[in-house]
């Protein structure tokens, strides 16, 4: 009897994007121009912060390592999208499917990661003002960064080796424009209880607990606000914090919709509009609200077109 396991499926199919046939290259044009925004973007971050020493502060520290994490991050998923709505091709190897849904995994959890950290380093700039420096020693933001890379990797390490012990059946066709793991778990005909065990303890440990510690920074950050009201001090406040704020709604908006919906608004179709919002649209707009938003920014930019 021929065995339908993992070493039979030599590649999975994507079906891509819900939309028309004819509406393919008008989505094809825009996901493309959304994806070099997204590369020059936070390519230009990058080079700013490393470029203009004014910049050399721990927020731009974070913000560099979260910009070069978006670009990855969109990296993954957005290119095989775009070949898929230029040339048909919609299947992708076992390999690359697996490599896909670990570098996704990783990235995801590595923004989750730097956007905490990034909360705590504005927690201590209005809470702490006197005692930032001493607080965020260079030493403390390296190993915030080292600590983000190693437990981001570790699970994405973890729920890959999980995947490709599992077997696969007759179907390999996978509803979605890139190979998600809840998907890939659907097709599989193994027990998947452990999978999902695992899925939702590294979700609490590396969505649900960083969104918690955000909540608690920017509620500490509230807190203080309110003992000392005053204009100069909120606006402060709002002009330190904004740009961080805007990013958490836009990253953890689209994983609640997702995951915390109603299952009857839930469909296939909705999971991949939230998918499309944080793996192309929130990495497009993070270096637009950081470099409209920042003074330092402008500032660093308006020099380095001087030179």
């Amino acid at each position: 009897m021929r065995s339908e396991n993992q070493s039979s499926v030599s590649e999975f199919l994507l079906l891509g994007l819900p939309i028309q046939p004819e509406e393919q290259g008008m989505y094809y044009t825009l996901f493309l121009a959304m994806y070099l925004t997204t590369l020059l973007g936070n390519l230009l971050i990058i080079l700013l912060i490393r470029l203009d020493s004014r910049l050399h502060t721990p927020m731009y520290f974070f913000l560099s390592h979260l910009a070069l994490t978006d670009t990855s991050f969109s990296s993954v998923t957005v290119p095989k999208m775009l070949m898929n709505l230029q040339t048909q091709h919609l299947s992708i190897t076992y390999e690359g499917c697996i490599s896909q849904t670990y570098f996704f995994i990783f990235f995801a959890d590595l923004d989750s990661f730097l956007i905490t950290s990034m909360a705590y380093d504005r927690y201590v700039a209005i809470c702490h003002p006197l005692r930032y420096t001493s607080i965020m020693s260079q030493s403390l933001c390296v190993t915030l960064v080292a600590v983000s890379w190693v437990i981001a990797g570790a699970c994405a390490l973890l729920h890959t080796l999980l995947l490709a012990r599992l077997s696969f059946c007759a179907d390999h066709i996978v509803p979605h424009f890139f190979c998600d793991l809840d998907a890939l778990l659907k097709l599989s005909c193994s027990d998947t209880s452990l999978n999902q065990l695992v899925i939702f303890t590294a979700g609490l440990t590396a969505i649900m607990l960083p969104f918690l510690c955000i909540l608690t920074s920017y509620g500490r950050i509230g807190f203080t606000i309110l003992q000392a009201p005053s204009t100069t001090g909120l606006y402060k406040a709002l002009s330190t914090c904004g740009s961080h704020l805007s990013v958490v709604i836009l990253y953890y908006g689209a994983i609640i919709g997702l995951y915390f919906l109603p299952s009857s608004s839930n469909t296939s179709d909705n999971n991949i509009i939230a998918s499309v919002m944080y793996t192309v649209v929130t990495p497009m707009l993070n270096p637009f609200i950081y470099s409209l938003r920042n003074k330092d920014m402008k500032g660093a930019f308006l020099k380095l077109l001087s030179k």
